[in-house]
């Protein structure tokens, strides 16, 4: 692992040789929508097989860079979302899944949404401190935080750099609400806390599982935990009394989606009291990496599942309008919409979570602050 403190000025590696991209999802590093300029690889004959300079290529690395956002709580106003604020302690996702409708984000940093969106992460490590400021701030309005909303907070970096574990601590201490969405089976490391907030009503955390099938798992999500770990998260979360849920995302048409009442099954079984389901998005270059994926992985399903795709969306391989992006339309959509609710129902996924408490919400008392008269 690489760490820099400066502004990034890589190469762009489209067409990246497999045995440099081993186990990442991105089949190339494609240049974002913003950059003047693209390239593209020509094999000019100075490095065939049979040349002395010839030699396996290193395995692309993963670069940790710092970001200094000056706050630290992002807000929206999306109709399609159930919360208005969230918390993103990294940018950029070593997970790797291919299909990640946040990679056109890493377009805004100069880089590209392919194989850098995996492999240069960006770290908020004054996170947890800009956090408490903002909480303590005159007029701060108590509701809900939201993480894992855009890149994972359990993806394989938060195991040293346990950012996200310190902005629990911060959310403990003032008794803020959160939920959490995730991938990663290393949000276990904080059941302490989860378990805690939990049964005072403060947290909820959703697994998100996209396949049970751990081959097609390794080539569409790299590095995420495998779903049976995921499964065990559910499992350990529940049991320390922190409300749990599975999210079915995304569902892909004619790859994943016979899949869907399996893993909710698997997930009661676990111990998730509610679920959801999102369905596959294609935003700008996602499109264009996720077919790539496809012609390399499952080239027999390629025109099906983008052809299904279209009729999700309206005959577009992504409508962006509010109220479609995430459940789509059509047909093949009111289906999925019948049998994710007939299952919820059937495995006791149906019900709305309990609303997470804000009438616990307080300031901590810090050296220096001025003390209640008491009355």
């Amino acid at each position: 692992m690489e760490e820099a403190g400066g502004a990034w000025t890589g190469d762009d590696r489209a067409g990246v040789a497999p045995a440099r991209r081993h186990g990442r999802g991105a089949a190339s590093n494609r240049a974002g929508r913003f950059e003047p300029t693209t390239r593209a690889p020509v094999d000019d004959g100075w490095h065939g097989p049979d040349t002395a300079e010839a030699e396996p290529p290193a395995p692309l690395r993963t670069e940790v860079l710092h970001d200094h956002s000056r706050s630290v709580i992002a807000r929206n106003s999306s109709p399609d979302l159930p919360f208005d604020r969230s918390i993103n302690p990294y940018r950029g996702c070593e997970h790797g899944c291919v299909y990640c409708f946040a990679r056109p984000s890493h377009a805004y940093l100069g880089m590209s949404p392919g194989l850098d969106f995996e492999t240069k992460i960006l770290i908020k490590p004054d996170a947890p401190a800009r956090l408490a400021e903002e909480l303590r701030a005159r007029g701060y309005l108590c509701r809900p935080i939201a993480m894992g909303t855009n890149t994972d907070p359990y993806q394989p970096l938060e195991r040293e750099r346990r950012i996200t574990r310190e902005l629990l601590e911060v959310l403990r201490a003032h008794r803020h609400p959160v939920s959490i969405v995730t991938k990663g089976a290393g949000v276990t490391r904080d059941v302490d806390i989860l378990g805690e907030m939990g049964r005072q009503g403060l947290a909820r955390v959703f697994l998100s599982i996209t396949t049970l099938d751990h081959r097609l798992g390794r080539t569409l999500e790299p590095r995420a935990a495998s779903p049976q770990a995921r499964l065990r998260a559910i499992a350990a979360l529940s049991r320390a009394g922190c409300p749990t849920g599975v999210m079915v995302a995304p569902v892909i048409p004619a790859l994943t989606d016979h899949e869907l009442e399996r893993i909710l099954e698997a997930a009661s079984r676990a111990g998730a009291k509610s679920a959801g389901y999102i369905v596959l998005r294609l935003p700008l270059e996602v499109r264009a990496l996720f077919q790539e994926w496809l012609e390399e992985h499952r080239p027999d399903a390629a025109e099906r599942v983008m052809g299904r795709v279209r009729e999700l969306h309206g005959g577009k391989d992504y409508d962006s309008r509010f109220g479609r992006r995430m459940s789509g339309q059509g047909v093949w959509a009111d289906l999925l919409r019948r049998r994710f609710h007939g299952a919820a129902r059937r495995f006791g996924l149906a019900g709305k979570p309990e609303p997470l408490r804000t009438d616990l919400f307080r300031c901590p008392q810090r050296p220096g602050d001025q003390l209640s008269m008491g009355f």
